[in-house]
């Protein structure tokens, strides 16, 4: 039998350029990184969460507040070689990346992330899509993805796909979201990889697996999650979990 272990992996790091010392900052008392964690922790299928991180400031917050962390790298390219780091010391057999500047994450979409590998023991990788919204579908910053009969991805861009040629085609545009769940022994495997000549067009790491003719299976949620990128977007989290 397959190891069906789950563990949620939060990558955080203070060296953001738009949002210094992003993790650490306070939405109604508690530091942005305490709410991902206590999110996470409310997943269903989840059995434990761990902080990934370079910076020692962010161990203390997160031993502070009662949570489990672990220092890694500071050379790591990506949050997807963070979270290797942290899976060659671990046993469990799936693990989830948690992006660590979204605080209002639904639990349950990482359930519905992880659904698919519990019931498919030949799935190596799966994802998160939404519908995606018309003022969003020409902007680059949010990617799309087309899947087949399926679910599964074939194909992310920045562009907008598909190209509406016949609009009565009937195949909307979805947003990519970037939570991922992959099986341990892929995760080691995809962070080992070179990366491909699609994801260095794109800069889109997710290609690389496409590329190496691995499936990445698509779960459909509501709405992509608020990411926090500005000192806006923190002041819109912070109103909404004042609100309740």
């Amino acid at each position: 039998m397959s190891n069906t272990r789950v563990i949620c992996v939060i990558p955080a790091r203070l060296a953001a350029t738009r949002l210094p010392d992003k993790p650490l900052a306070d939405i109604c008392g508690k530091p942005m990184i305490q709410h991902v964690w206590e999110r996470a922790m409310q997943a269903t299928c989840v059995e434990s969460v761990v902080v990934a991180t370079p910076d020692q400031a962010i161990i203390e917050a997160v031993l502070a507040f009662g949570g489990h962390a672990v220092l890694t790298s500071d050379k790591h390219r990506s949050g997807t070689d963070r979270l290797a780091e942290v899976a060659e010391g671990r046993t469990e057999g799936i693990f989830v990346n948690v992006q660590g500047d979204e605080p209002l994450i639904d639990p349950a979409s990482i359930d519905l992330a992880v659904g698919p590998l519990l019931r498919e023991s030949d799935l190596q990788m799966t994802s998160l899509m939404c519908a995606c919204p018309a003022e969003e579908q020409n902007n680059p910053a949010t990617v799309k993805v087309v899947c087949d009969l399926a679910g599964n991805a074939l194909y992310f861009s920045r562009s907008l796909m598909p190209f509406p040629r016949n609009a009565d085609g009937g195949v909307g545009v979805f947003q990519h979201i970037g939570l991922y769940a992959y099986r341990r022994e892929f995760l080691l495997r995809f962070a080992a990889m070179p990366p491909g000549k699609l994801e260095l067009t794109e800069s889109l790491e997710q290609l690389r697996v496409l590329e190496n003719g691995v499936k990445i299976r698509m779960a459909e949620v509501d709405r992509s999650p608020l990411s926090v990128d500005t000192p806006e977007d923190l002041e819109r989290v912070r109103a909404i979990i004042k609100a309740g």
